[in-house]
Parts: structure tokens; C-alpha cells; sequence
């Protein structure tokens, strides 16, 4: 059970992260972190990170893809998460 949560905090990490990243690309106008990569990451489990990063950084909060797919991603853990730690 220990790696989950090492797994789940690395991927956080790097959600947030990478959300930081891409904004200030968007700002420098640099070469752009996909969307589809931020939303797997949030997918992969680092959707706390990335929503963490959306709301920090106010980037990608006006996209419908990042407002409905992160949250939907972080319910979708934190289910996921209490059905393994109940068995």
C-alpha cells in the first residue's frame, strides 16, 4: 500500500508541476506541453496536482475538457482509492 501513496504523491507533484510549466510557456511564448499529456496526467492519478495547478497557476480554467475532465478524474481516485483501503 506504501507505493500507492509514493506513486500518488510523485504523480501530484508532477501534475502541479507541469501545469506551472505550460503556463509559463504560454506566457513566454514557448513550446507548449500537449493538453491531452495534462489531462493524462490527471487521469494517471495526479488529478489533485493538476487541479491544484489549474486553480494556482489560472491556467486551463476557461477549457470545458479541464474543468469537467480533472474534477471527474480526482472523484474517480478518491472512489477508487476508499474501495482499495475498505478491502
Amino acid at each position: 500500500m506504501d507505493i500507492i501513496w509514493i506513486y500518488l504523491v510523485i504523480i501530484n507533484l508532477v501534475a502541479f508541476v507541469a501545469y506551472g510549466i505550460d503556463k509559463w510557456k504560454a506566457k513566454n511564448a514557448r513550446w507548449r506541453t500537449p493538453e491531452k499529456t495534462l489531462i493524462l496526467l490527471a487521469a494517471l492519478g495526479g488529478a489533485l496536482g493538476a487541479y491544484a495547478g489549474m486553480k494556482y497557476f489560472r491556467h486551463k480554467t476557461q477549457h470545458k475538457k479541464f474543468t469537467i475532465c480533472v474534477p471527474l478524474f480526482l472523484i474517480l481516485w478518491i472512489i477508487g482509492l476508499g474501495w482499495v483501503i475498505t478491502k
